[in-house]
């Protein structure tokens, strides 16, 4: 699947009906969550291997991997409103994906159901609590050797640093992040917001 039909794709599915701004709850933009998994694919990241997307939301980095012909997908997200809708996109797609509600920071989560060879997420950029992607920086490289995430603008060099001795960064894509209007105080209806794709690779 090309990168335009894969993005056509996943422009069709749900976004969230309530979204939950100490979550950020952002739905992750269809030509964005295309890029970091083809390009992950065309690295032999995503087909034929399992993968986990941490903080799955709606389920579209999910859905777009089990599109992509990964052998095993799971989408893991503290929202169960989140994680019905991730089930609807799913079946919308025809694609077989497993879903599970649980906090990733929380260390009793069956990691059996989680175990994987990549991970892909878009993390809170921190924006309503600081530092809100160290969890999932640090459940990401507890799970799977290669890691491929979406951050703020200007995130590479805490990310190297936070990740030092356990981590490589391999390459970063740039890309447009079209913000819309979620929350009473946004005020415009989008913004255009600059992100990083950060490629990790566990030492």
């Amino acid at each position: 699947m090309n990168l335009r039909h894969l993005e056509m794709r996943l422009e069709r599915l749900e976004g969230f009906e309530r979204p939950i701004a100490r979550l950020e709850q952002y739905q992750t933009p269809a030509p964005v969550a295309a890029r970091l998994l083809h390009h992950a694919a065309m690295q032999g990241a995503i087909e034929g291997r399992r993968v986990c997307d941490i903080g799955c939301g709606t389920g579209v980095l999910t859905c777009g991997a089990a599109l992509l012909g990964a052998s095993a997908v799971a989408g893991v997200d503290i929202d169960p409103a989140a994680i019905d809708i991730a089930h609807r996109n799913a079946r919308a797609l025809g694609v077989s994906v497993g879903f599970l509600v649980a906090d990733i920071r929380d260390p009793t989560v069956d990691r059996t159901r989680l175990a994987c060879d990549t991970v892909v997420m878009n993390p809170p950029f921190g924006a309503q609590k600081a530092h809100a992607d160290r969890p999932f920086i640090d459940r990401a490289l507890d799970l799977a050797g290669v890691v491929y995430g979406i951050f703020n603008e200007g995130s590479t060099p805490f990310v190297a640093a936070y990740t030092e001795g356990r981590a490589a960064i391999e390459e970063v894509i740039r890309c447009a992040f079209p913000l819309r209007r979620t929350f009473a105080h946004h005020r415009k209806e989008r913004v255009d917001i600059t992100v990083e794709v950060i490629h990790l690779q566990r030492i």
